[in-house]
């Protein structure tokens, strides 16, 4: 994760230079900024960045390259800053408040989807602040059914829904949900504000998880992230040449970006800037190995000489894809070359779990 915070005095200053140190064992990149006047002279030999612009030009920034927001200070002050940029609750980065004494953690957007309610946890874990939390799920200890999404890789096809089925829990209500058979009925951790129905629906149902197409008589529909996309290339390609080819060979499989688990390939091209760009801007996660780790998956593989000594590996787009399964997938696209460009596509099996971990 990429977390963006700013500061506007110097005491938030100080605090956020805590917070960084803090979050390097969790491998967290945290940038540090600031708007205290009285922190600009020192600015050129600080870690912290002054910032010239306006705030909300600031925010808009941090927003578009999908980085986490953490405000040291005033909820009003990161309200009006980041209100032009909101889009929805399924795409909006988490944005988070502090007070400059450390005292309160608030997530304020993207609670559940984004994870601001669990980066305040553990912000408060590390720092000693109290996590203010807010959404009406967390506080009731109910089902929330946008976390779980999350945390089973399910994509929202109709976000609408959500409000359905929280709105029934919160009521009191007990909500059914039939899943694809196959794929673990969760029946030994079940949540007590869930009951499983059939699959396929006889009727009606609060919530849908599946991966086949249809129509279907349900509030909400979730849809596994079960491909995963392995990628190789030559140095310097650019995000539009990235994005070209893997876009051209998605809508080949009929396959959305949003049904997409993640992008994997060698460790030698975790900072490719076409690549790393590319997954940015859709949202996906890049997953990388080393020569090492990807020889030890099994399986017959496309074997190139000229990548074998540029990488130490026979193959990097195969392998990656199939590492990035877990050992439980199988490859559907072998892989395909075009100018520089090597692309292999895996299905992941997936299953439904209602543990919280």
């Amino acid at each position: 994760m990429r977390l963006s915070i700013i500061s506007f005095t110097e005491n938030g200053k100080r605090l956020s230079e805590r917070i960084a140190d803090l979050l390097k064992e969790d491998k967290t990149e945290a940038h540090l900024f600031t708007r205290c006047e009285a922190c600009r002279k020192n600015s050129a030999v600080s870690p912290v960045l002054f910032v010239e612009k306006s705030v909300g030009d600031w925010a808009k920034e941090q927003m578009q390259e999908k980085n986490a927001l953490l405000f040291i200070g005033a909820c009003g002050i990161a309200v009006r800053a980041i209100a032009p940029s909101l889009t929805d609750k399924l795409h909006d980065v988490p944005v988070l408040v502090m007070d400059e004494r450390g005292r309160y953690v608030i997530p304020l957007i993207s609670g559940h989807v984004g994870g601001a309610n669990e980066l305040a946890y553990d912000l408060a874990g590390k720092t000693g602040a109290e996590p203010v939390i807010t959404t009406a799920t967390d506080i009731n200890k109910k089902f929330a059914v946008d976390l779980f999404a999350k945390r089973n890789n399910f994509f929202i096809e109709n976000k609408e829904g959500i409000v359905k089925v929280s709105s029934k829990v919160l009521a009191g209500e007990a909500i059914n949900i039939s899943i694809e058979p196959g794929h673990g009925d969760g029946k030994s951790c079940l949540h007590p504000d869930v009951r499983l129905a059939v699959y396929p629906p006889e009727g009606f149902v609060d919530v849908l998880i599946t991966s086949k197409e249809g129509k279907f008589d349900a509030a909400l529909v979730l849809r596994p992230r079960e491909y995963v996309i392995g990628l190789g290339c030559k140095k310097g390609k650019g995000i539009e040449e990235i994005n070209a080819f893997v876009t051209k060979k998605m809508e080949e499989l009929g396959i959305t970006a949003a049904r997409v688990y993640a992008v994997a390939s060698i460790s030698l091209k975790s900072g490719e800037q076409g690549i790393v760009c590319w997954c940015d801007k859709e949202g996906l996660p890049f997953l990388t190995y080393t020569a090492e780790e990807l020889q030890e998956v099994k399986g017959n593989f496309t074997g190139s000489s000229f990548v074998r000594e540029k990488t130490g590996i026979d193959n990097v787009c195969e392998r990656a894809a199939l590492k990035a399964c877990g050992g439980k997938g199988k490859l559907i696209t072998p892989k395909y070359a075009e100018n520089g460009m090597t692309i292999a596509v895996a299905k992941r099996e997936w299953e439904v779990r209602f543990d919280e971990e």
